[in-house]
Formats: C-alpha cells, structure tokens, sequence
C-alpha cells in the first residue's frame, strides 16, 4: 500500500519531521511511502497512494501560506477524495499555532472529500489527538512522537484499505 507524506519546509524542521512520519509508516508490513516535498510532489505516487499526510510550519500562529494555497486547489488537481489523510506542524513556541495549523489541514482534507484520522486518545500514551506538533527550540526531541503517528496512520490505513 502507498503513502505520501507531504510537507513544506523553510529552515528545514517540518522536513525533518515528514521524515519521522515515514521512519513510522515503514515499521509496518506492506507500507510504501514517498516523502515528497510540495515544490517536489510525485503527482502519479500521490494518487495511487492511499494515505496522505501533510505538515506545515506555522506562521502567524497558523499553517504556512503555501500550504493553503496547495490545499485550496489540490482537491481539484489530485484524486484525494476517498483517501485516509493526517496533518503535523512545526511551530516556535509552544503556543505558536501547530494546533490551529493542524485543524487547517484537516479541514481542508474533509472539504476535499478525505477521511482524516489520528488516533486521539483511544491508543493511549502517547496521546495525539489532532496530529503532532515539533518545537524547532528542541525539534528532534518530538522524533518518537512523529514516528508513533506515522505508525498508526500506517496502521489504520491498512484496516481500512487492505484488501
């Protein structure tokens, strides 16, 4: 099964991160996954992929500009609907907007004709509600945190898709 994990990165950090996301959907058997940034997307991967899981930066305490511009027409250019898809972010500061960032994203997926999934608190600890979120003072300290959601999007995916 194919997975597309998407992002847009500036100083590198949500770069980084997309690559935990991965490091997680490959721990699970039958799992493909292509780490692509926007400017870099695999249109023919993305649309046989089965999960897409996009992360932005936040900026002005919400998703990076570019990003909502992709996501404004993507629904239009690429076949998401249908599929499973999941956010993450980067942020400043603690309170810098990775939360609201990530409701942008998921929003933009249901609009899109998306299921979107996270897991919430019914895996226990670590709880990720939303999606997770990297503080850039310390961005490699949320590694696990990314892997374990990427794990889990991996794993809901396959209940719901394989065949």
């Amino acid at each position: 099964m194919k997975f597309t994990v998407l992002y847009y990165s500036r100083t590198g950090n949500t770069a980084a991160m997309a690559e935990e996301v991965a490091r997680g959907i490959h721990q699970v058997p039958g799992a493909e996954v292509k780490v692509s940034s926007l400017e870099n997307l695999d249109e023919d991967w993305l649309n046989a992929s089965s999960c897409v899981i996009l992360g932005s930066p936040t900026y002005m305490a919400d998703l990076a500009g570019v990003v909502k511009c992709w996501l404004e027409t993507a629904g239009h250019i690429y076949q998401l609907s249908g599929k499973l898809g999941g956010a993450f972010a980067t942020a400043h500061f603690p309170h810098g907007g990775g939360d609201i960032g990530i409701q942008s994203i998921l929003h933009h997926l249901l609009v899109a004709g998306m299921m979107v999934y996270s897991g919430g608190d019914s895996l226990g600890d670590p709880v990720i509600h939303l999606g997770p979120v990297a503080l850039s003072e310390d961005i490699h300290a949320a590694d696990e945190l990314f892997w374990i959601y990427g794990r889990r999007m991996a794993e809901q995916a396959m209940r719901l898709f394989e065949k």
